[in-house]
């Protein structure tokens, strides 16, 4: 059984187990608030207000969850019946619970990758000719940063080039950027001009940026009011949502300044696994806060080092039969990263 976490345990499985700031909990008692679905609670207003200047962009949406932002996306370009080109471990073919197949009624038009980058040549063989006996392409999807590619990051100018040969193809691009602003860190870019030629984007606040609920979509404004119809058709409406969102608008302005520090942990944690009899990374792919490392020169099931290092108080997560994902995030500094290798250190010499 996985120990519970506590304040003495350091947890690298996901950067969403992190605790509100002070902060935040202080804007949340006090967040001025109204009924949401009638579109009345001024701090989730000015929420959508800010994302949506801070994008570029006419619209902004707040969601419970990134996975209902991704799927509302989804419906609102995608008719039934139609595919989705996505990575081959892309989030929404992987872990949204089949949801794009499920309620969304569009088939995963999948691409493997090596890094979860997806070029042009390899998504024009996948579009579909306009044959009335044939699937037609619905929408094209990337994942910046790609999480189970290890937070690999999109170059901006190949990006740009899959919106634009898409859109010359009159197919539109959403971005599941539920990470982006790592990907700004990494770039030394902003999220506007890493995501202006997309016609959606997701991001989450509640990663990276460490607020306890939420993400947001992005888009026109004609897209947000049909995203705000589906989000209301998947139980998304919420009511006194300002509580949530007053998190969000913390997180916004206060976190992406000190997200490089993830990435220089995430370095140090890489360089130190990498050190381990047995144990391999790919140091070339830890571009963000996210660390994959291969188990298999030390004779033991990931899953089973997983179990005992839980028992020593730090959590991760098996992602394969040998392969371990450690992510980087506000809640453990260097030293409760130096603490987790060398806990990982000691599992593999008692075996």
């Amino acid at each position: 059984m996985m120990a519970v976490a506590s304040d003495s345990t350091v947890d690298l499985r996901s950067d969403t187990v992190t605790k509100p700031t002070p902060a935040m909990r202080r804007a949340m008692a006090d967040a001025e608030v109204g009924d949401d679905v009638y579109a009345e609670d001024p701090t989730v207003n000015r929420l959508q207000s800010r994302v949506a200047e801070l994008f570029g962009r006419e619209a902004a949406l707040f969601f419970p969850s990134g996975s209902m932002a991704n799927l509302s996306a989804i419906k609102s370009w995608a008719p039934p019946g139609t595919e989705v080109i996505c990575e081959g471990q892309a989030h929404i073919y992987l872990y949204e619970m089949a949801s794009i197949a499920a309620i969304a009624g569009c088939m995963p038009s999948t691409v493997p990758t090596p890094n979860g980058i997806m070029r042009w040549e390899m998504i024009e063989p996948l579009i579909r000719p306009h044959t009335y006996y044939r699937a037609q392409t619905g929408l094209i999807e990337l994942e910046n940063t790609h999480n189970m590619q290890g937070g690999t990051v999109y170059p901006l100018d190949v990006a740009k080039e899959i919106c634009d040969q898409a859109h010359a193809a009159k197919l539109p691009v959403h971005l599941d950027g539920a990470r982006i602003f790592n990907a700004a860190v990494a770039l030394a870019r902003t999220a506007a001009e890493l995501t202006r030629k997309f016609d959606s984007v997701m991001f989450c606040l509640s990663k990276g940026l460490g607020a306890p609920v939420g993400s947001m979509l992005v888009g026109s404004r004609e897209f947000i009011d049909a995203a705000r119809i589906k989000r209301k058709l998947l139980g998304g409406g919420m009511r006194q949502a300002g509580v949530l969102a007053a998190a969000g608008l913390v997180a916004l302005e206060k976190s992406p300044a000190r997200l490089h520090e993830d990435h220089e942990n995430a370095q140090f944690l890489a360089h130190r696994l990498h050190e381990l009899p047995g144990v391999r990374v790919d140091l070339k792919k830890v571009q963000t806060n996210i660390v994959f490392f291969d188990v298999s020169g030390t004779g033991r099931a990931a899953a089973a080092i997983c179990a005992e290092l839980a028992k020593r108080h730090v959590l991760c997560g098996a992602t394969g039969p040998t392969s371990i994902r450690m992510l980087t995030h506000c809640d453990v500094d260097r030293a409760a990263i130096a603490r987790a290798v060398s806990e990982l250190q000691a599992v593999l010499t008692a075996a």
